[in-house]
């Protein structure tokens, strides 16, 4: 372990640029399985722990086989995917974390195979949400269920430094009952879009419809079709990425094509091209899976990422001013989940996705 717990430091630079924020994990949708699991863990980490704000010590024993050590806030960071690597990082400087029973204030201190971790977690103390008055693109309401068109730029739900201005206080403003429907902090949320990813977006207005969407969304019964401008050419006119995704090795910013066995999970994306545009292509993707990025990720491993990505796209530019990635929500089919009568929401794409593709046409066909 390093000098505060004993024995050697890993001064090595970080090549971590942080935590995920509250959107770069969230998913282009998510079913309940990449709901529980945001950040992977690496290869030689076992499974991740679940963490509630009932937990007071959490107790972790570090795989045998882990090899050479690794950080301890990068071990508890994988391990504890609930907690933020920044609140591990203060939790390790204030002593709540002990190692082998002694107390280690080393966030750079270095676990090995068999130590006995120790993370004492104080009470969080809970997050009030204001409803804002946000104007909302309406798709469907009834008294159950309600789907809007999200905007590019707008948050899902709040977090800790980020609790005005989402999605979520916009829908309280809206629909006040809906406080308390699946949690305090995510009133009604059964999925999720990026940040910078618009479309269709479903939230459940009461328990019952709640646990009826969550099922739909599990099983895969809830059918999700994005569209999206990528860079280049695909050769073929459809087909299939079956490619297991998980944390990215390096770049905490970022996730990647993880084997199963180093803790990716797996996912599918199937596609298809919809309109060629020189150098770009317009294309339908439609999620068997809903994994952190998946969209984003596989596009990327296809060789043609979206269009805009910040993330994956390599910093390419094609000459538009645009507020996000050029990926959107297009098409939800769902259940009712009372009448069990089935529903297509179609969100049209927004004004910046629709300038590119009227560009691109003006260049290209």
């Amino acid at each position: 372990m390093g000098t505060a717990c004993g024995g050697t430091v890993d001064n090595r630079p970080s090549n971590d640029s942080g935590d995920f924020d509250n959107e770069a994990v969230d998913d282009e949708a998510f079913d309940d399985e990449a709901f529980d699991d945001p950040e992977l863990a690496p290869q030689g980490i076992d499974a991740a722990v679940d963490v509630t704000a009932d937990v007071a010590d959490l107790e972790l024993v570090v795989d045998a086989g882990i090899g050479r050590g690794d950080r301890l806030d990068r071990y508890l960071a994988a391990r504890l995917p609930d907690l933020s690597r920044a609140r591990l990082q203060k939790l390790i400087e204030q002593g709540q974390v002990r190692v082998n029973g002694v107390p280690c204030t080393s966030k750079k201190a270095e676990v090995q195979g068999g130590d006995r971790l120790t993370v004492s977690i104080p009470p969080s103390e809970p997050m009030t949400l204001q409803a804002e008055a946000i104007p909302l693109n309406i798709l469907f309401e009834d008294a159950h269920l309600i789907i809007v068109n999200k905007p590019v730029g707008l948050v899902v739900h709040p977090a800790p430094g980020h609790t005005t201005g989402t999605l979520v206080n916009a829908l309280l403003a809206h629909c006040p009952d809906l406080a308390g429907i699946g949690g305090v902090q995510r009133p009604g949320i059964v999925h999720r879009l990026d940040k910078d990813t618009s479309g269709a977006l479903a939230i459940a207005k009461t328990d019952q419809a709640h646990q009826r969407l969550q099922a739909q969304f599990k099983t895969k019964t809830a059918r999700r079709t994005y569209l999206a401008v990528v860079y280049g050419a695909p050769k073929a006119d459809a087909g299939t990425v079956d490619a297991p995704i998980g944390r990215h090795p390096v770049d905490r910013k970022k996730m990647a094509i993880v084997p199963e066995d180093r803790g990716g999970r797996r996912a599918v994306t199937h596609w298809q091209v919809v309109e060629r545009l020189g150098n770009y292509t317009l294309m339908q993707f439609d999620l068997e899976t809903g994994r952190t990025h998946q969209i984003r990720v596989h596009s990327a491993h296809l060789g043609h990422p979206v269009v805009g990505d910040p993330v994956y796209s390599g910093g390419k530019s094609v000459g538009v001013n645009l507020p996000g990635q050029a990926l959107h929500a297009w098409k939800l089919r769902l259940y009712h989940p009372i009448s069990e009568k089935e529903i297509e929401a179609i969100a049209p794409p927004p004004d910046s996705f629709a300038t590119l593709l009227r560009v691109l046409r003006q260049r290209f066909v």
